[in-house]
């Protein structure tokens, strides 16, 4: 196959949710920059919203109703989103105690990438040679498909 269709890859969430539980989207306002300094990302996440019924530390909650748990789905492992779901179900843990390990795994996950930024933030010549290089392999590429497309449909005179 010359030309192969393009096939999607999704996670099992398809759509990331944002802040407010719905999708994430910068014109929702309710987003996290990939690059955030972890001071903005950890106040972002502990004001977020909660479970709407659980209005007091002690009434039982039910994360399905809550916008942290579809972060949990993303971020946590299943230990911590059993310790999540029975400490909420229970009242044994608060809202604030459920955002913990949260903000530590989108902490973590962030890392490697504001590291890797500024690595080229520091070196904006390393960025000009990254893309020069990407660039010309592309043209290799397309070349090499482009002559494969005009085989196939007969139009290459040599």
């Amino acid at each position: 196959m010359i030309l192969p269709e393009p096939q999607s890859l999704l996670t099992q969430d398809s759509k990331m949710p944002g802040l407010d539980g719905e999708k994430m989207s910068k014109s929702y306002n309710n987003t996290i920059g990939l690059r955030e300094e972890p001071e903005s990302v950890e106040q972002k996440l502990k004001t977020m919203p909660t479970d709407p019924a659980r209005v007091r530390r002690s009434d039982p909650g039910n994360p399905s109703r809550c916008p942290v748990w579809k972060l949990h789905n993303v971020y946590s492992s299943d230990d911590v989103k059993s310790w999540a779901i029975k400490g909420c179900k229970s009242a044994s843990i608060g809202c604030v105690d459920c955002k913990g390990p949260l903000i530590d795994s989108v902490l973590k996950e962030q890392q490697p990438v504001r590291e890797r930024a500024l690595e080229y933030l520091n070196n904006p010549e390393s960025v000009q040679a990254v893309i020069d290089e990407g660039s010309e392999r592309a043209r290799e590429v397309a070349r090499d498909t482009l002559e494969e497309v005009k085989d196939a449909m007969g139009l290459n005179h040599r």
